[in-house]
């Protein structure tokens, strides 16, 4: 993750394309010169309802949609702003993630939660209707807004401002930003990364990191499954403890009351079990999300290799255009070309006709040296912007998986005092016998 030196002969430092979704002229400045309703308002999802309705395909289909609320903290006479409120399902939250993917390619884009669980213990279940499961994406949905709309850059899209405000015809508003079609496709993306010659150093070794990062992670997660598996079994068993002992104490005259007391703690620490990988699935959701956002950092990664070969592409060919018009100017031919079998077989071009090609060539050569400076210039600008992002991203990612591990490993250890706290109230229940 180290930066390598820039060598800007050799190496594409490519720009941001500019959002066409950006606000309006008198949107977009109240909020650059006005910030504060980005900074000091609350966004809620705060309910998630299922619902029935038909498709595109007019077939009827079962969904769950998400209450966004927003609020704005600022005070007016004393008075709070009111509440607003929609409605959104999570392919509407794809359709905005996919325009933010494409109008900001240098931004390390938040990702969504799972759309289906994934990496669940076999007593959670992968239902993507399941209540517990809902509720889990309800909170991921809410953390992918409000992690938009802390970023320096998204929060002031006109896109995302509307997806939070308008009900109403906003997939119109963002299919007619056509960012669909300034989509790279898979196949283009796939072409570059094993065709570029030059790529940057600091944006291989991101890939590298961010296969890496999931990797780790992944596992980390499967680990996690297994632990919940055995650990699930284990304290469900300590209820028979509780079944025996009861048992036990309707035999016994002096040591029955102890017997039965002991039990009952033996009941409750097997019933523990369940709230405590209810809480554990929290921070198996934070571990997700950096998951997710690995693909995220790939996406960045792939957009500096596409940049990366156009430019290669168009220097390649202004230095073939300059070639061919050095050869027709001085009548010589260094390599094999059909024009060059054609004259050897047909004659020589008329001068007027040489000169007529060269001139066309000069104005092909004249445009060719304005795109690749202006390539290169867009590339500079992409690094810039891009690698900023990053350090960004970078400090974030620290910070959350630092506090998540801290919390999670709290927990456990909360957890295991529980348990030596029933077997110190069991051994007080025997003492007293």
């Amino acid at each position: 993750m180290e930066q390598a030196p820039r060598d800007p002969e050799r190496q594409l430092q490519p720009a941001p394309l500019e959002p066409l979704g950006h606000p309006d002229a008198g949107l977009q400045a109240a909020m650059t010169e006005n910030n504060f309703w980005l900074k000091k308002i609350e966004i809620n999802v705060s309910e998630a309802e299922k619902r029935t309705g038909r498709n595109a395909m007019n077939m009827q289909e079962t969904y769950t949609a998400y209450l966004i609320e927003t609020r704005s903290v600022e005070h007016t006479d004393g008075q709070s702003v009111l509440t607003d409120s929609l409605w959104r399902r999570y392919s509407e939250f794809e359709l905005l993630r996919n325009y933010l993917l494409v109008y900001y390619p240098h931004i390390v884009v938040p990702p969504l939660p799972e759309k289906r669980a994934e990496f669940v213990w076999h007593k959670l279940s992968a239902d993507n209707m399941d209540p517990d499961f809902v509720e889990r994406r309800r909170i991921g949905l809410e953390n992918f807004l409000l992690r938009v709309a802390s970023h320096p850059i998204l929060c002031r899209d006109k896109i995302f401002y509307l997806f939070l405000t308008q009900e109403g015809n906003w997939k119109e508003t963002v299919n007619e930003t056509g960012f669909q079609l300034k989509a790279d496709s898979r196949l283009k993306a796939l072409n570059a990364t094993f065709r570029v010659k030059n790529p940057d150093k600091r944006f291989t070794e991101l890939k590298h990191y961010s296969d890496e990062l999931q990797s780790v992670i992944s596992h980390l997660l499967r680990v996690r499954a297994r632990v919940a598996d055995r650990l699930y079994g284990v304290y469900k068993v300590h209820g028979n403890y509780g079944r025996v002992f009861s048992e036990w104490s309707a035999i016994e005259k002096e040591m029955g009351d102890g017997l039965q007391s002991a039990g009952h703690h033996m009941d409750v620490y097997a019933s523990s079990i369940d709230d405590i990988l209810e809480d554990e699935e929290h921070y198996a959701d934070q571990l997700k999300e950096y998951l997710f956002y690995a693909e995220a950092l790939r996406a960045v990664c792939r957009k500096h290799e596409l940049m990366q070969y156009d430019l290669e592409m168009a220097a390649q060919d202004l230095a073939s255009k300059k070639q061919q018009c050095e050869e027709l100017a001085t009548g010589t031919v260094r390599t094999f070309s059909l024009k060059g079998m054609t004259t050897k077989l047909f004659g020589q071009e008329t001068p007027e006709q040489r000169e007529a090609r060269i001139k066309v060539l000069e104005e092909q050569i004249s445009e060719g040296e304005q795109q690749l400076k202006s390539k290169n210039l867009e590339g500079r600008e992409f690094v810039k912007n891009a690698w900023a992002d990053i350090e960004r991203f970078k400090e974030q990612k620290n910070r959350d998986l630092k506090e998540a591990l801290i919390s999670y490993a709290v927990m456990q250890i909360s957890m295991c005092k529980k348990g030596i706290q029933v077997w110190t109230n069991a051994k007080e229940c025997f003492s007293k016998m």
